[in-house]
């Protein structure tokens, strides 16, 4: 391998861990608000992609239906809750239009501009407002309720809801794959390296977005209570912050990131409906390097797992994905020796 080769597959690999890295941070705030593993994180970014695909082809994405059953369904639980509490009745309302005009307003929309084919950033901004607004749905219906559950039950209902949500993905979207058109069709040149417009947007989306995020948290009321809950539960609570709120902004702030994931990534390689797993995994890996906890070392992390995987598909294409999963081992060895364990009974 000479320099070029190697610039040509670092830079891949820088590419893929930003995508990669902004996966991690979501799977680090949904950790440390929740205590959720989430995994279906990675449907959101197949969602997000064939969402604008179908869009593209003048055609209304299943992914509506999808949230305006889980707006109803949310409703009606709301609904029963408010009865049960003994709310009055113009409070019931005011909690049902809260439920349901959003996702209602975001699906007439989509339903209305499918078929208009608009330029590809209304289709796109249309595509994030859908994907967007599953999140606080899914937590409200598969978590919300099983909020004090210990870690392992949430994992189990994570693994359910993933199984459900690429089955879904199945229905929707068929079992063939789309590519989207590139967001900026450019090419600069840096010495022996090829620079395409579509990278430099993931740079700079994945830059603006964590700069996002950090302004979000420190200067924001309702960035500081998402905080306070990942620091303190009870404590939150106890000081008047909505931990359900908590839990569903962070839902939704994920689903965010992995729908404009998908939008990044799907000019570049051809996204199934199944294609989501994967790439969620290795976000997650990311996110171990962080131990679940650190957002700076989960991005750190991701961008190795994607240098590993660039580097692996050239002199290993057939064992790529077996090696950057393996990579995981070596970390959780050197996070349980460094932490120890105690007794359990203490």
């Amino acid at each position: 391998m000479d320099l070029s080769t190697a610039g040509i597959l670092l830079l891949d690999g820088v590419t893929n861990g930003a995508v990669y890295g902004l996966l991690a941070l979501a799977t680090v705030l949904v950790f440390a608000v929740t205590r959720v593993i989430f995994i279906p994180q990675g449907e959101f970014v197949a969602y997000g992609a064939l969402t604008l695909a179908l869009l593209q082809l003048g055609r209304t994405p299943g992914t509506v239906w999808l949230l305006l059953a889980l707006a109803a369904i949310a409703a009606v639980l709301d609904l029963a809750d408010g009865v049960r509490r003994g709310l009055p009745p113009a409070q019931l309302l005011r909690g049902l239009l809260r439920t349901l005009l959003l996702p209602a307003l975001v699906a007439a929309v989509t339903v209305w501009a499918a078929p208009q084919k608009f330029p590809l950033l209304v289709q796109s901004a249309l595509a994030l407002a859908i994907v967007t607004l599953l999140g606080p749905l899914v937590y409200r219906l598969a978590y919300q309720r099983l909020a004090d559950a210990s870690v392992l039950v949430l994992l189990i209902v994570s693994v359910g809801v993933h199984f459900a949500l690429t089955g879904l993905g199945l229905v929707f979207f068929g079992a063939e794959g789309f590519r989207n058109p590139p967001f900026w069709d450019a090419r600069f040149a840096a010495g022996p390296l090829m620079l395409s417009g579509q990278t430099v947007i993931i740079f700079a989306a994945a830059l603006a977005l964590i700069v996002g995020l950090y302004v979000f948290f420190e200067r924001t009321l309702r960035g500081k209570a998402l905080r306070a809950t990942a620091v303190n539960r009870l404590g939150a609570r106890l000081m008047g912050i909505s931990t359900s709120s908590a839990g569903q902004l962070s839902f939704g702030l994920a689903a965010f990131m992995g729908a404009l994931s998908g939008l990044l990534i799907g000019p570049t390689t051809t996204i199934f409906y199944d294609s989501g797993f994967l790439i969620g995994l290795k976000g997650f890996v990311a996110a171990i390097f962080g131990g679940l906890a650190s957002y700076p070392a989960a991005a750190l992390g991701a961008l190795l797992v994607g240098t590993l995987e660039s580097f692996s598909s050239f002199y290993a294409s057939a064992f790529k994905e077996v090696i950057v999963f393996t990579l995981i081992i070596p970390v959780l060895l050197w996070r349980s020796f460094q932490h120890g364990h105690g007794d359990e009974e203490e």
